[in-house]
């Protein structure tokens, strides 16, 4: 790290800007150019309830694909499942550490946009590196404000960047993840809706209402960032929400990441399966949603069996081989390069350390 960088972030850590997480009330700041919308409240006794119902129910659910998951697997041939295992060609483990790549490349992008609306500038090299290592790291882990925060912030800190500036930054990053993953299921429940009726047993008509309610949710949102500038404001923070140009920017980015992250694991599925991508993609994204819903560290059990039971009619052992596979090129194989990285991130600062003493 350079010493103009650090000099220069340190310094952009001193101002107040726009979209930066400042103090609720008292704070001394120029009105903005467009008319600010009051922040919204989240009271202390709404958090806890909030807090006790997503318990109960992280809990339940976990509870209830374990169970699924161990019945599913119980019918499975050990024997069957490494055939199964064995089977996957150079060119589906090719497709599927690009499609991690991409899907990694994309997740970057994350801070990037993050770090503009909350007005600082940052080397790329610096915010590739803790987005990298930040989510994958998360996602093995789970806990993703606490994981992914700690990583940003020993990253980040030394460029001034502090602590509130982090939990905005992760926020507006979490914001980015659920526009995509919204838009994207909103696309195929709409485009694919009798393809995923036939696979799931659902109906069609439910298919097109919850595509055409989650597209309408995310013309809602966007118009509304777009009006006027809006924030919300927790333990006496206010954050400022990307306006309609940066949401726009943060849907399309996290819409990528998700087909590339889906893609990983469409291409390791066993060949003449039938499955559009498209259809693929509802299916992806709903075992996903049911996943970060357990708070399950990767949603793992929950986005197993999900799969498992939208894909049944596909021969379980393929499947959960391709799943096994997919867990091992998507989440296992980063983990380690991130901590390979961050290693390495922390000799280099202390040695940097040690040379200025």
């Amino acid at each position: 790290m350079e010493a103009g960088e650090r000099d220069a972030g340190a310094a952009d850590g001193g101002r107040e800007r726009a979209g930066a997480v400042q103090p609720a009330a008292g704070a001394d700041h120029a009105p903005p150019p467009v008319p600010a919308s009051p922040p919204v409240e989240v009271t202390g006794d709404t958090r806890r309830r909030l807090s006790l119902i997503g318990t109960v129910v992280s809990v339940a659910l976990f509870l209830a694909s374990m169970v699924v998951l161990w019945r599913i697997v119980g019918e499975i041939s050990l024997a069957e499942l490494q055939k199964a295992f064995a089977a996957a060609s150079v060119r589906q483990i090719a497709l599927a550490i690009l499609f991690t790549c991409v899907s990694y490349l994309l997740l970057t992008g994350y801070d990037a946009l993050a770090l503009r609306q909350l007005g600082r500038r940052i080397a790329y090299r610096v915010t590739a590196l803790a987005s990298f290592t930040s989510y994958a790291v998360s996602f093995t882990l789970g806990f993703p404000l606490v994981t992914s925060g700690a990583v940003r912030y020993r990253i980040y800190s030394p460029y001034g960047i502090k602590a509130p500036t982090i939990v905005g930054l992760t926020v507006i990053a979490g914001i980015t993840f659920w526009l995509g993953m919204s838009a994207v299921l909103a696309w195929s429940l709409i485009r694919e809706s009798l393809a995923v009726a036939a696979l799931t047993g659902t109906v069609v008509r439910l298919n097109e209402g919850v595509g055409i309610a989650l597209a309408a949710s995310l013309v809602a949102y966007l118009t509304w960032v777009g009006v006027k500038r809006r924030s919300v404001s927790v333990q006496g923070w206010r954050l400022e929400l990307p306006g309609f140009r940066l949401s726009l920017g943060q849907m399309l980015l996290g819409a990528g990441d998700v087909c590339a992250a889906a893609g990983v694991l469409f291409v390791l599925l066993p060949g003449g399966h039938g499955l559009s991508y498209e259809t693929f993609l509802a299916i992806y994204v709903a075992a996903c949603m049911l996943g970060i819903a357990s708070h399950a560290p990767g949603g793992i059990g929950v986005f197993e069996a999900t799969m498992l039971i939208a894909l049944s009619r596909l021969p379980r052992e393929g499947v959960l081989g391709a799943l096994l596979l997919f867990r091992l090129y998507y989440y296992l194989v980063p983990f380690v390069f991130a901590l390979l990285l961050l290693g390495a991130h922390e000799i280099g600062a202390r040695m940097s350390d040690s040379a200025r003493r």
